[in-house]
């Protein structure tokens, strides 16, 4: 049975099922985790001796000084590992209960039935659940676990592994590389497009619960691919930490969309890695919406390093109280003619901060570059803050380069006349909140725009008063 639920606010985070683990770490990490869970998944020995590598990185390195307060993240009462006791099944029905139960309330079966061509589950540490539509398999579409491709595709996964994110680019990153286990392997062959969704679900149950999956995605010459990413963890009153390293490779004439619908509890703490590199006349989209967690750092990124290459970041941050999203993207342009572009939304309330950190680089020699960011934040109310931490380094003089900042508060006026058409001053908040997302809320297939305007709405209520 989930956990009752008494406050409409809080249920989209307060139900959780028991479960059982078959390896249940200790906290806090050590060589002896690293080599137990390099064990446990037949790992060939170079990939133990990068986690190894990456370990002693990650102890040498320090946090970062800029950004949000992570001062109170002890990594010493973190669960690095814990291993459900299901093993990895295609059919939902095989699912152990308490599993099947989680996800039938977070509607992903009903999701994948209708509008998504494969889902990934990932419970914990470990992907439970995998499907592809077999049209897809047929043409050489692979969507597995990262796991798993690590086994049956190890010359490929050992040419991109870490190749965008290197385990020494920050502590995060070093610590998931040390530690990682989960997450997606997509690759889509040359041409081929993918018409509908694929789908990972990231859930994390356990309290003080460290989750650390591993995603790289391939699309080769002209291929096409919308991945979309969702996660959520019930409410605790200790931190859990989610630290993701995203990798993806958009070859020439490729097009990927990365969606992220990020509504992580209160307690938990993400700090993600997000790079893509972008060859010539590819395109790279992110779409990347923070509504929940105590604390998220994350700057999607694109490495435009072929002639035409185009990158677009659509970001949105939701911050009530006691939470701080600093979010922001990066765009790096590295050759000539190619384009960038960033819409960057904010909204804070009860005393909650965001915070948009971007940095647009454009190379000396690279010619006839045009990046723009459109960077907008609603505060509404005086305890709430919002920053905007622009970097622009521009070392070529052939290039356009556009941003444009606004902070706003609810309008009186439109309240007043939203209020005369009968709406309460609590939905004519969320209305209007919902108007100021909408040219990124709009980018998300219908299904989703539902949802997260759904969760916009539970996040407004008690906005009053």
């Amino acid at each position: 049975m989930a956990t009752p639920v008494s406050d409409t606010h809080t249920q989209q985070w307060q139900f959780r099922f028991g479960s059982q683990y078959t390896l249940n770490a200790k906290k806090g990490l050590d060589y002896q985790l690293i080599h137990k869970l390099s064990l446990q998944k037949k790992e060939p020995d170079w990939m133990l001796k990068i986690r190894l590598q990456a370990y002693e990185i990650f102890k040498q390195k320090k946090l970062p000084r800029w950004g949000a307060n992570l001062s109170e993240l002890d990594f010493k009462n973190i669960f690095y590992y814990l291993k459900p006791h299901a093993a990895q099944v295609r059919r939902w029905e095989d699912l152990p209960s308490d599993i099947r139960q989680t996800y039938d309330y977070l509607g992903i079966k009903d999701a994948e039935k209708n509008f998504l061509a494969g889902v990934s589950a990932q419970y914990e540490s470990e992907v439970l659940y995998k499907s592809i539509q077999k049209n897809l398999s047929e043409q050489g579409v692979i969507f597995l676990d990262t796991d798993t491709a690590l086994k049956k595709y190890p010359d490929i996964f050992k040419q991109y592994f870490g190749k965008l994110v290197p385990a020494a680019d920050n502590k995060f990153a070093a610590l998931n590389t040390a530690v990682w286990s989960g997450g997606s392997f997509v690759y889509i062959p040359e041409g081929v497009k993918v018409d509908l969704p694929l789908q990972a679900y990231f859930r994390i149950n356990a309290e003080n619960m460290g989750q650390f999956e591993r995603t790289l995605i391939i699309a080769e010459k002209n291929s096409s691919v919308h991945y979309i990413e969702g996660c959520s963890a019930p409410i605790y009153s200790t931190a859990s930490l989610h630290s993701a390293v995203v990798e993806i490779f958009v070859q020439e004439g490729a097009q990927v969309r990365y969606t992220t619908i990020q509504n992580w509890s209160p307690n938990v703490y993400n700090l993600v890695t997000k790079r893509a590199q972008v060859q010539a006349r590819a395109s790279m989209q992110w779409i990347d919406g923070n509504l929940g967690s105590k604390v998220t750092m994350k700057y999607p990124s694109c490495h435009l390093v072929g002639q035409g290459a185009r990158g677009e970041v659509l970001s949105l941050a939701y911050a009530a109280n006691s939470q701080h999203q600093d979010a922001g993207a990066k765009m790096l342009h590295l050759a000539d003619n190619t384009t960038s572009r960033i819409i960057s939304k904010s909204v804070c309330k009860q005393g909650g901060r965001t915070s948009y950190r971007g940095l647009n680089y454009i190379k000396k020699g690279a010619k006839n570059c045009q990046t723009k960011v459109i960077c907008d934040a609603l505060i509404m109310d005086e305890k709430s803050r919002s920053d905007t931490y622009p970097t622009m380094k521009i070392d070529e003089q052939r290039a356009k380069v556009e941003h444009e900042a606004t902070v706003s508060k609810v309008s009186e006026e439109q309240l007043f006349y939203l209020q005369s058409r009968g709406l309460t001053q609590e939905r004519a908040q969320s209305l209007i909140v919902n108007g100021f997302l909408e040219p990124i809320i709009k980018e998300l297939p219908l299904e989703y725009a539902v949802e997260i305007n759904r969760l916009i709405s539970l996040q407004m209520e008690g906005s009053v008063g």
